[in-house]
């Protein structure tokens, strides 16, 4: 497995399929430490909500990342919404934020996402230190990976480095319109479908870089329009420059591990 890179979309708490399918793939053993040895794998954001287990999957992660350095590995994630959300709630909690129509507060909103109590009462210091250090997006070889399907990422800057540093700003401030402002952006979709989706794909790409657009966060089930069980891999479109990986896994899809270069096979 040299080199090899894998991207893996939302979990929302899903840990043991999250196992699961890393063990199918070779990149974990039966004790759920690396055995990928010199492979990447990127996780694209989503660890926690709606699912029982998301700060029990987050922890999975972090101590892979330290056994695939060790091996000659890498581990690396994302920031998504949902993290986001969960730090929001954490840091601001019922805290009003402004709006013209109804009361808004993270903690509200983290409720009717499907927020886990166990989640936030398992959140420590630590796991809030290595959240608020994700990446907002990369450039591996020709794939942009974010989390989200928007153009909401060039709002930020006009390269990855670049809106990396200004999302991590964001998190490390207390300005909770900032904040919330970072959710609204995170969560929203849809950018590339339709008739004008590759063109919209060629507008990221073209800033940030790379030649296909990688990401989780909406659900290809909805896309294709059948069920999340019916789901058996990811979804090339707009044109081949947007690949989505969430199988909605909440919903009762697959935990898709995706290995890049993609490319569709004969139906």
């Amino acid at each position: 497995m040299e080199e090899s890179t894998f991207v893996v979309g939302d979990v929302h708490g899903h840990h043991d399929e999250l196992t699961e399918a890393l063990r199918a793939h070779g990149l974990v053993d039966e004790a759920d430490d690396w055995a990928g040895g010199r492979a990447h794998l990127w996780f694209l954001g989503d660890f926690v909500d709606r699912g029982p287990d998301g700060v029990e999957a987050i922890d999975l992660v972090r101590r892979l990342q330290r056994q695939a350095d060790a091996e000659g590995g890498f581990v690396q994630s994302l920031l998504g919404n949902h993290e986001v959300l969960l730090l929001g709630t954490h840091f601001f909690g019922d805290t009003p934020v402004s709006s013209d129509t109804d009361t808004r507060s993270f903690a509200r909103s983290w409720t009717l996402n499907g927020g886990q109590v166990a989640d936030r009462d398992a959140l420590t210091d630590d796991h809030v230190e290595w959240l608020v250090s994700r990446p907002a997006c990369a450039l591996v070889d020709d794939h942009l990976l974010v989390h989200s399907d928007t153009l909401e990422y060039l709002g930020w800057g006009g390269d990855v480095a670049a809106v990396n540093a200004a999302v991590r700003e964001i998190l490390t401030c207390d300005d909770i319109e900032r904040w919330w402002d970072l959710w609204r952006r995170l969560t929203t979709r849809f950018a590339f479908r339709g008739a004008d989706g590759g063109r919209a794909a060629d507008t990221l790409l073209a800033a940030l870089g790379g030649e296909r657009v990688v990401h989780g966060h909406s659900v290809i089930a909805d896309q294709l329009g059948v069920p999340p069980v019916e789901i058996d891999g990811p979804v090339l479109y707009a044109d081949g420059r947007a690949l989505g990986v969430d199988a909605g896994l909440f919903a009762g899809g697959p935990c898709l591990v995706v290995r890049l270069p993609w490319e569709p096979g004969p139906r």
